[in-house]
């Protein structure tokens, strides 16, 4: 995918990596109103406590402000293409630890339902590129 024919697959490979997590971001804020899966920040705890069940209620609380930091500040690295190669691992890693997590809590077909295995597959071959177009990464290293 380094290659210049592949780079608007690549582009478009954080494009909709990013979307997608800043997608869930803006639905446990109510930004999505009656097509909301939380709908609001108490409902994305309970939530969040249901994936968690085997932590202490400190922790569990804990780990959904974590996880909404991450889930900002990766797709925003993400989207500019800063640290891209470390972002994508990040949340390839992320998506990965929601969906086991998912799948303990919930069953198999949750994160299927979600495509959380997908967004994290797909994380972890942005990963693994040499360099990325589009990026500021891209134009650190011309420098």
């Amino acid at each position: 995918m380094t290659e210049k024919r592949n780079q608007f697959q690549q582009l478009f490979l954080r494009l909709a990596i990013s979307v997608t997590m800043l997608s869930a971001v803006a639905d446990r804020f109510g930004f999505w109103g009656k097509n909301s899966a939380w709908g609001n920040w108490e409902n994305f705890e309970k939530y969040t406590r249901q994936l968690t069940f085997f932590l202490p209620d400190a922790l569990s609380r804990f780990s959904a402000y974590c996880a909404t930091f991450l889930e900002i500040a990766l797709p925003l690295m993400l989207l500019l293409g800063f640290k891209t190669k470390m972002a994508a691992y990040g949340a390839g890693f992320l998506l990965l630890v929601f969906a086991l997590s998912m799948t303990v809590a919930l069953g198999v077909k949750a994160p299927l339902d979600y495509s959380v295995w997908v967004g994290s597959a797909g994380a972890f071959l942005l990963a693994g590129q040499q360099q990325f177009s589009f990026s500021i990464d891209q134009l650190i290293k011309k420098q």
